[in-house]
């Protein structure tokens, strides 16, 4: 894990990304392409990367929010985000399947949680499949409620973190 390095996606990390995206997510849970393109254009400072060895094996994106719906699909496209607002939507936390297990998310998102304080943001939500509820409260995240969101045709729950 020595030559781990966090930093903010460019465009030139749409591809790896997208890949790692298709790879890691099932079915239609997985964001297009378009939509990564969109979130590096827009918000690059909510689209953290973690790289080994200067390859992208990770990431965690967001956008920012005054008014939170987490059902909203298209906040994904960030429409309705306002990097000035106080609260962030993570819209994906993901890493490459062959660096699953080994310890890589915890770093990403203890990193991520940091970066946000340091943006002074006050809370962090994110929507997440029943399997990872205990996961997310081990990082400090409350659990809210069943979510409106069928994304992928898939049950999610909301989770919330003040900061």
């Amino acid at each position: 894990m020595s030559n781990l390095k966090f930093r903010s996606a460019t465009l030139a990390d749409v591809d790896r990304c997208y890949a790692i995206e298709i790879n890691a997510y099932e079915g239609d849970e997985a964001a297009t392409r378009e939509k990564i393109v969109t979130r590096i254009a827009h918000y690059p400072q909510g689209f953290m990367c973690l790289e080994n060895e200067g390859q992208v094996i990770g990431f965690i994106n967001a956008g920012c929010a005054w008014d939170v719906v987490m059902s909203d699909e298209e906040f994904k496209e960030l429409i309705g985000h306002d990097p000035a607002a106080p609260n962030v939507v993570i819209m994906s936390v993901v890493l490459d399947p062959a660096y699953q297990g080994k310890g890589y998310s915890t770093l990403m998102m203890q990193q991520f949680i940091k970066l946000m304080k340091q943006m002074d943001k006050q809370t962090i939500h994110l929507m997440c499949k029943t399997h990872h509820v205990d996961l997310y409260k081990k990082f400090g995240y409350q659990y809210i409620k069943p979510s409106a969101s069928d994304h992928g045709g898939m049950a999610w729950h909301e989770m919330l973190m003040t900061l």
